[in-house]
């Protein structure tokens, strides 16, 4: 979709700071973050919300979240994975995404 920002960014079209990469995903760091570790990963296909990511994808993009945590040093203090989903649910950039925040102690519930 040439209209998405991230389709740009996997394109190469629009620069973004890469953490790591699969054949299926990509994580950069988020432009805004909410935490010292705040990296998004994403599927390099199109979809516009989890729900409609098959399960395999899915698990990819969860295993790519997790091995940021372990890039990013927080995988034994602790982290966060967060999809927002449509607009209620603070989604604004419509292709599946999920934030992976850590680096200092995280409240609950979130805003």
């Amino acid at each position: 979709m040439t209209d998405c920002l991230f389709c740009r960014i996997v394109a190469g079209e629009i620069p973004a700071t890469v953490v790591t990469e699969t054949d299926t995903t990509l994580a950069f760091r988020d432009i805004d973050p909410k935490a010292p570790t705040h990296v998004l990963v994403i599927p390099k296909e199109h979809h516009q919300a989890i729900g409609d990511v098959d399960p395999l994808l899915a698990g990819q993009i969860l295993a790519t979240a997790h091995q940021v945590a372990k890039q990013e040093g927080v995988d034994e203090s602790g982290y966060r994975l967060v999809f927002n989903t449509g607009r209620d649910g603070g989604q604004t950039v419509f292709h599946v995404h999920c934030h992976v925040l850590g680096g200092r102690g995280l409240t609950w519930p979130p805003g």
